[in-house]
């Protein structure tokens, strides 16, 4: 792996000119129930693009938005989820614990990935027992995929502080405006942030906030 600030980076919450068209994504976990959201955040909290949302859905099961393809990381601390979906769109599932697919798994839209939890198992922090719900673009060039395998997505091993920063300038995709499950996300000026709008009606859900998924 190329040293730290080795990698070419996009502008913050900026989404990519040549993004393709965003899946018709889903929330993760189950309809018809609340969660709470401390708001919107890049994935380290602090600087880059504004990929990640904090979810805590009312009865705590992690499910997959979109259907897709299984990936389990591991680290020293243990394993964690990625999902991929078509077009390059990946999402993540960082503090999740008792994981219920495995590695290849193809899912379906509702499929039961684990529960909310404080798992690290790549490093970072939590205070509170969340998915911490990430949006990922992988678009790298070959060249790039061989000089660089955490910008193609391998990420075994990688420590959260890494993709968290050097990796997430690059491929992470900011949720600003994009649509899950029926609600359009907007991001504020400052981390865990931001505001929620339900397409149906226009409600709208300032964050941090609790609002009802279908």
């Amino acid at each position: 792996m190329s040293a730290p600030g080795a990698l070419a980076t996009q502008s913050p919450s900026a989404p990519r000119e040549s993004a393709p068209f965003f899946p018709a994504f889903g929330l993760p976990y189950a309809p018809g129930q609340p969660a709470f959201s401390a708001g919107i955040h890049s994935d380290d909290g602090a600087t880059g693009p504004k990929n990640a949302i904090d979810l805590v859905p009312n009865d705590g099961v992690v499910r997959a938005p979109l259907e897709g393809t299984v990936h389990i990381w591991q680290c020293a601390g243990g394993p964690w989820v990625t999902i991929d979906h078509q077009e390059g769109w990946r999402t993540g599932y960082y503090h999740m614990e008792n994981i219920q697919v495995s590695e290849g798994q193809q899912v379906a839209p509702g499929t039961v990935l684990g529960t909310v939890g404080n798992a690290l198992p790549c490093g970072g922090s939590t205070s509170g027992a969340h998915v911490h719900f990430t949006l990922w673009l992988l678009t790298a060039s070959p060249a790039e995929r061989a000089a660089e395998p955490a910008v193609a997505g391998d990420w075994d091993g990688v420590s959260y502080a890494r993709l968290s920063s050097e990796v997430a300038a690059v491929v992470g995709e900011p949720v600003n405006g994009k649509v899950f499950g029926g609600w359009q996300f907007f991001e504020g000026a400052a981390q865990y942030s931001g505001y929620t709008v339900r397409q149906s009606d226009g409600w709208t859900v300032p964050f941090p906030g609790t609002f009802i998924y279908g």
